[in-house]
């Protein structure tokens, strides 16, 4: 697996980073980008900071942030150079977090959880589109006999812990 540090976390990279309420940014940062996010390299990692998040260039950067977060404003995240992850890889190096209550599903890195069917970031957004579409959508099943919770809740956990397709689990459920 690739290794990153401050000259190549930038390129087509997937990172959490944690939000950081005590830390002084130092006034020479290490690097500061055209849309003002500065950045400050650690041994350890790097910290930034920014008023975006999410997608970032060609990277896909994730701020777990406090409760009292609000998106625009200037936050400071860090983030360890082993939680960078390549996005543009055949690796698979990510799996699908699912919460049935709020109704949501998140790309996680391989390292949190060890024991979910892996996939290429690529799958994982594909597969995360029509989880979403499962969630927000009810027409798709009026054809099945279980009631649309259970129903929700048996798809989406196959789906996510098997290498079949959506249309292979929904077929198996008639």
């Amino acid at each position: 697996m690739k290794t990153f540090n401050k000259n190549n976390f930038f390129k087509y990279t997937f990172c959490e980073f944690q939000q950081v309420n005590d830390f002084d940014f130092p006034e020479n940062t290490n690097y500061k980008s055209k849309s003002e996010s500065q950045y400050f390299y650690t041994k350890e990692g790097v910290y930034r900071k920014s008023n975006h998040w999410g997608r970032v260039a060609n990277c896909r950067w994730k701020l777990i942030a406090n409760d009292n977060y609000k998106n625009q404003n200037i936050v400071i995240g860090f983030a360890k150079w082993a939680n960078f992850y390549p996005i543009n890889s055949s690796e698979k190096l990510f799996f699908i977090s699912v919460d049935f209550k709020e109704k949501t599903a998140k790309i996680k890195s391989e390292k949190e959880i060890k024991e979910h069917i892996l996939f290429t970031y690529s799958e994982a957004q594909k597969r995360i589109k029509q989880i979403n579409h499962l969630f927000k959508d009810d027409k798709w099943a009026t054809y099945f006999k279980l009631p649309i919770k259970d129903l929700r809740f048996k798809i989406i956990s196959e789906f996510i812990s098997s290498d079949k397709t959506l249309q292979e689990i929904k077929r198996s459920f008639k």
